[in-house]
C-alpha cells in the first residue's frame, strides 16, 4: 500500500509541521523534522531529546488515537526554546502511569516528563495536541 505524501511547511511562531500516517513508522520522519528544525534554529543541544520525545508522543498517538493521520508540530516559542507536539483526533488525554518493570510499554510519558522542561495537553475542537517544551542555550 503506497504511503501518502507528506510535506513540511512553515507555520506561525517560527515553526514546522507535517502530517503523517498514524503508524509506528512515522516516528522516523517526525524525528528528522525535529532535528532539522533544531539545526535551522541553532538549537542542536535540544535535537536528540526532542527526537526522543517526539518518538514517544507519536507512539502514544499510534496506540490511542483515531483516524489515519497525525500531525507533528515543532515551534520556537522563544529564544532557546523548542515545543514539540503531536496532534491527533482523540479527545482522551494521556495519563502518565507508573512504569511496570514487567512490561515493555508504559514508560513514554515518564520519559517525556524527565526530558522536557514542561509538557501537557491542549484540547482542540477535533482532538488534542500533546506537547513538550525543551529549553536550551540559544546560539547566535
Amino acid at each position: 500500500m503506497p504511503q501518502p505524501a507528506t510535506r513540511s511547511r512553515r507555520t506561525g511562531h517560527p515553526g514546522y509541521s507535517e502530517t503523517l500516517p498514524r503508524q509506528p513508522e512515522s516516528a522516523a520522519p517526525a524525528r528528522r523534522l525535529v532535528r532539522a528544525a533544531c539545526a535551522v534554529w541553532r538549537l542542536d543541544d535540544l535535537a536528540e531529546d526532542g527526537a526522543l520525545i517526539v518518538s514517544e508522543l507519536v507512539s502514544n498517538a499510534v496506540q490511542h488515537a483515531r483516524r489515519e493521520s497525525i500531525r507533528i508540530t515543532i515551534e520556537r516559542p522563544g529564544t532557546g526554546r523548542v515545543r514539540v507536539g503531536v496532534v491527533d483526533f482523540s479527545r482522551v488525554s494521556p495519563v502518565r502511569g507508573e512504569p511496570d518493570p514487567e512490561r515493555e510499554s508504559g514508560r513514554g510519558l515518564a520519559l517525556v516528563a524527565e526530558l522536557a522542561e514542561n509538557w501537557g495537553t491542549e484540547s482542540l475542537p477535533w482532538g488534542k495536541r500533546v506537547w513538550a517544551e525543551l529549553h536550551g542555550k540559544a546560539q547566535e
